[in-house]
């Protein structure tokens, strides 16, 4: 005996599943990038900073004395501030130390500086801060500055009419050869051209300093037999660096690059990248090699870029996706 109305509900309540089934997803989100993080680039060049001196700077310490050091940066980068050596007990300290610093956007992008008293204990005390903005050099062209210092970057506080000393430093802005033709300066602010980064003209010069950038993405199928928490190692010429681990995954995502600044280019050289899982909890077997690969940059310095998926040695299926450029200047 059927019951009244049952098959009818049952058929209805098929029709709206499958429906549901064929019209899912509805609405199909693409994220864009947030408008607010600004419009992301990579290098274009290098800018060498030579830190020459500082003049009758504030005296810090109880015998009338500072301690007196330097700490350099460019804006919108995350990297560590680079610094100078401390000059003890000195007012007026000479350092003639050179940096080389990574430049993204010479348009927007300024030179920080600032003056620190060095102290063994507690805080270190600020003596003063400058910007020079990169748009004011012009590219190849050393250009020396000696400038007041200040407490801070706002223009209307009465502090800044303090005499804190000077600081004098040398500038020179090198572009990269495939962007030389951009940059004409100093800066108009009208925007770049676009960049032709990865393509070597034939009579380029191989040789010369430039800089490595290694962009690690991503592994797949790289399998640890204890755990599967995997970090990319990135060795180059006795330096390391490394990627974020990311937890119980055997297909990493890590879009991390790392910047190698070199005085030639990489002619005869290998860059090995390591994939090891670190363990999370207590126990034995810390660490566990999940492979390796070797990675000749000759290519790399003939074409100017690669972006290849490798597959790992001592690896049963894992490979790893790399992109690697090489910008001479």
């Amino acid at each position: 005996m059927s019951i009244p109305g049952l098959y009818q509900f049952v058929q209805e309540t098929i029709k709206k599943k499958v429906v549901g089934l064929y019209l899912w997803p509805r609405i199909l989100e693409i994220p864009i990038l947030d408008g607010s993080i600004g419009v992301l680039k990579g290098p274009v060049g290098i800018l060498h900073v030579r830190v020459i001196r500082a003049i009758d700077l504030l005296k810090m310490d109880f015998l009338g004395k500072s301690d007196p050091y330097v700490k350099l940066s460019l804006s919108c980068k995350r990297l560590p501030a680079k610094k100078t050596k401390v000059k003890r007990k000195d007012l007026n300290p000479e350092w003639n130390e050179v940096f080389k610093l990574i430049v993204e956007d010479p348009e927007s992008q300024v030179l920080q500086l600032h003056v620190y008293d060095w102290e063994k204990v507690g805080m270190h005390g600020k003596l003063g801060m400058q910007e020079i903005p990169l748009r004011s050099l012009v590219p190849h062209e050393a250009k020396e500055f000696t400038l007041d210092l200040l407490k801070n970057t706002n223009s209307n506080d009465p502090q800044n009419k303090k005499q804190r000393g000077k600081i004098m430093v040398e500038l020179t802005f090198n572009p990269f050869k495939e962007d030389t033709d951009t940059f004409t300066g100093p800066m108009s602010g009208n925007g770049r051209k676009e960049s032709r980064v990865g393509v070597v003209s034939a009579d380029a010069d191989l040789s010369g300093a430039g800089l490595l950038s290694v962009m690690v993405q991503g592994a797949e199928d790289v399998d640890g037999r204890h755990h599967n928490n995997p970090y990319a190692l990135i060795i180059f010429k006795g330096e390391q660096k490394k990627t974020k681990m990311m937890k119980k995954t055997r297909d990493p995502r890590w879009n991390e690059e790392f910047q190698f600044m070199l005085e030639a280019a990489p002619l005869d050289e290998k860059l090995l990248i390591e994939v090891i899982s670190k363990r999370t909890w207590l126990g034995f077997r810390k660490k566990e090699a999940l492979g390796y690969i070797d990675i000749n940059l000759t290519d790399v310095v003939n074409n100017g870029r690669i972006n290849e998926k490798y597959h790992l040695i001592n690896s049963k299926n894992g490979m790893i996706h790399v992109e690697i450029r090489w910008n001479t200047i």
